[in-house]
């Protein structure tokens, strides 16, 4: 034992000590210390301490000191050790936020952790730390399209109104045209799924031509009637709403949902619908896309076999395409829709709103 240290146990003490160690819910922390103290009482050497409560000699040291200087309680209670980098101020961490919510003032579209912490004077992590504090990401962007449709709100509801009620003996088409889908070839084979690493598929590729989808999802029944044509002109438009004039069964009235897409709207287009009284358009709101339920479809398609399918020609693209819309068509689910319109209204205006306020600071700021 070190020279002035000398450990004598009253029988209070010992007692306490013993049952610290006897204690299966005492901390294993507590329980070693306790050993420290009652084997350094039984005379036993640093050495044999270390072998028994498997602990350093500084660890020894420092609880038997402890415990001359304040007793039990001293090994019960761990000291408070001060941090071991000094916490950015406030002001400098505030400084540091309001340079984030503004653009940064060299060639760069925004603020990245190294940058910042160049200019703040701060380590990466200090700065990474500050930001997640204050919920700041300047490398995420989310993208968004409002639309200023004067319409939107009867447009909302004649379409939302078409998906939740439908009129009886009517037929609900959802309909969009998927362009200039690529025929690509990947230039070297890729290798197979296996235990432990997944499928390798080129960066590059040979482009084999394009074809464009034409499609009308059925909302009632979630059916889907598909025609792979070369382009998306009114002409084009014009075929796949014959070729579902002939497949759907007379005295079916007829609603479609469509974008506003110039070719919908051509002169030939609305001579057709006048030959064809019992067919009715609704155009959702400009760039409401997302209104459209075959948009869903779409999503499926391009996800699930488009999207890493190799097709040595266009024939191959049309064929898988065509493929797919048979396999879906098997067992199909009516489209069913959950959204509020009031819910959708009021998101809107907030957005404008939002942004309106943020253009009027961003003017006043500049003058």
């Amino acid at each position: 034992m070190r020279n002035g240290i000398s450990i004598t146990l009253d029988e209070a003490d010992r007692r306490r000590l013993t049952a610290l160690v006897a204690d299966h819910n005492t901390p294993q922390k507590h329980v070693w210390r306790a050993q420290i103290v009652l084997l350094s009482a039984d005379g036993v050497g640093t050495s044999a301490i270390m072998t028994e409560t498997g602990t350093a000699k500084a660890t020894v040291w420092r609880w038997q000191a402890r415990f001359m200087a304040e007793g039990v309680e001293g090994l019960l209670r761990d000291k408070t050790r001060p941090p071991g980098k000094v916490p950015v101020a406030e002001n400098k961490a505030s400084a540091l936020v309001a340079m984030t919510l503004k653009p940064p003032p060299f060639e760069a579209t925004h603020w990245t952790a190294r940058a910042m912490a160049k200019v703040a004077g701060l380590a990466v992590s200090t700065v990474q730390k500050i930001w997640k504090a204050h919920g700041l990401a300047p490398h995420r962007w989310r993208r968004f399209k409002l639309s200023n449709d004067p319409a939107f709100v009867e447009k909302l509801h004649d379409v939302v109104g078409l998906y939740v009620s439908p009129p009886a003996h009517a037929i609900v088409l959802s309909f969009d045209e998927k362009s200039q889908i690529q025929a690509l070839d990947r230039t070297q084979p890729g290798l197979p799924l296996k235990k432990g690493r997944g499928a390798t598929m080129t960066h590059d590729y040979k482009r084999n031509g394009t074809t464009t989808l034409f499609a009308a999802l059925n909302v009632l029944t979630g059916e889907v009637f598909g025609r792979n044509m070369q382009r998306h002109r009114h002409q084009e438009f014009i075929r796949f709403l014959n070729v579902l004039e002939r497949d759907i069964p007379a005295g079916k009235v007829v609603h479609v949902i469509l974008d506003n897409y110039a070719a919908h709207k051509h002169d030939k287009v609305r001579a057709w619908l006048d030959r064809h009284p019992r067919w009715t358009f609704h155009f959702t709101p400009t760039s409401s896309s997302w209104l459209n339920a075959v948009e869903g479809f779409f999503a499926i398609l391009t996800r699930r076999r488009l999207q890493n399918g190799i097709f040595r020609s266009v024939v191959d693209l049309q064929a898988a395409i065509n493929r797919f819309i048979d396999e879906h068509n098997q067992e199909p689910k009516p489209f069913v829709w959950r959204a509020d319109p009031q819910a959708i209204i009021a998101a809107r205006n907030r957005r404008f709103q939002a942004l309106e306020s943020n253009h009027s600071y961003d003017r006043i700021q500049e003058l």
